[in-house]
């Protein structure tokens, strides 16, 4: 479904390819400094990785590189004020469904002392069904969403903002043009439009969209299959808190669902399960949380990440292209970094200081990425 203010719009301020998490959010915060926003989107918007992602808001995670961690503390801080704002606008109350998160270590070289650590009477007493197993375990301030909530707001806010969003409709080729009112021409499925500005936010895709294929660059990109399932809880089990572990997290939604997840997969752009991949999900879950053993299956589904050589996003503009720029390569953090990821893209785009360095996830850095993995 198209989605306007009441015309469709031929020549705006800034064009934004893709309508997940991070284009939508980046298509609010521009709208509300005063641009004019258009976006489109080949499918359905928040219909990929946004709407597939488990919601942990994981800033500590252990897999994180270290250079992110400024990226997604400004994101963490600034959560309560995004949902707050998505809220009033669409007149539904979103909120976090948790709010702490445990998260085991079974590093024999760790760098926390054992009082950064629960004992074992502590953890009982958060979490009574919870199985320790061998793991060191943290009480972290990490808190958790359900995205779906998010794909509904984010949508529902972009008709409410008057921001035209053209679904089913793929982005082509950007050309420079000269002597015009925009700077850009766009080529699309469904026509042309005109632009001073182009930022691609098509996640996975992204690759294929911002750059000539043939560059080396724009081979640093690559879809990151993961595979999940949710639960009901049996009766008599609850649990408050996001249980994360090697190889598998817990993520309960408030509701008496749980989702367990994921794989980690290179299956270029195939989005089917695997029952055996499923099952031992499933049974780690069971280890973690042996009540889990008896849970009802709710759904299973898989999703594609938008993964980058280093595990770091690509936020800048597009190396030899002039007025284009890209937000991608999230990886497993697109939900968490989305507020803050709109913050700075903005900020760059209207020519301000971004208030985190971005010089780690220049577009640039792909090429000598991509020599290095070819010697």
């Amino acid at each position: 479904m198209n989605t306007s203010s009441n015309q469709i719009v031929s020549s705006v301020d800034v064009c934004i390819v893709g309508g997940g998490i991070v284009g939508l959010s980046l298509a609010l915060e521009l709208k509300s400094h005063g641009l004019s926003v258009l976006v489109l989107e080949k499918g359905q918007a928040m219909h990929e990785a946004s709407w597939a992602a488990a919601g942990m808001l994981a800033v500590l995670d252990p897999s994180n590189p270290s250079e992110l961690l400024p990226l997604a503390n400004l994101s963490l801080n600034l959560y309560p004020e995004y949902l707050q704002q998505l809220s009033n606008i669409c007149g539904e109350q979103l909120k976090f469904r948790t709010k702490y998160t445990l998260l085991a270590s079974n590093s024999s070289v760790d760098m926390y002392s054992e009082k950064d650590f629960l004992s074992k009477c502590d953890l009982y007493n958060l979490v009574p069904n919870l199985n320790p197993g061998h793991y060191k375990w943290r009480l972290l301030d990490e808190p958790s969403i359900a995205p779906r909530d998010l794909c509904v707001a984010l949508t529902k806010a972009i008709q409410v903002f008057g921001i035209e969003m053209r679904e089913k409709t793929a982005w082509l080729s950007t050309s420079t043009q000269i002597n015009r009112t925009r700077s850009l021409k766009i080529q699309t499925t469904n026509g042309q439009l005109d632009a001073d500005v182009i930022v691609h936010c098509t996640g996975a895709w992204a690759a294929s969209a911002m750059l000539d294929p043939v560059d080396a660059a724009a081979k640093g990109l690559r879809p990151r299959k993961g595979q999940m399932v949710s639960l009901a809880l049996p009766e008599g089990c609850s649990l408050s808190f996001v249980v994360h572990a090697p190889g598998c997290y817990i993520v309960p939604r408030g509701d008496g669902r749980v989702i367990v997840g994921a794989t980690i997969e290179d299956c270029s752009f195939d989005k089917s399960t695997n029952d055996a991949d499923i099952d031992n999900l499933l049974s780690r879950a069971a280890q973690l949380v042996p009540a889990l053993a008896n849970a009802t299956e709710i759904e299973r589904w898989a999703g594609l990440r938008p993964g980058s050589p280093d595990g770091l996003p690509v936020l800048g503009s597009v190396p030899s292209t002039p007025k284009t720029y890209v937000a991608a390569g999230h990886f497993r953090m697109g939900i968490l970094l989305a507020p803050a990821t709109a913050r700075v893209m903005a900020q760059l785009i209207l020519g301000e200081q971004p208030e985190v360095d971005l010089q780690p996830f220049s577009p640039l850095r792909l090429r000598s990425l991509n020599q290095e993995c070819l010697v």
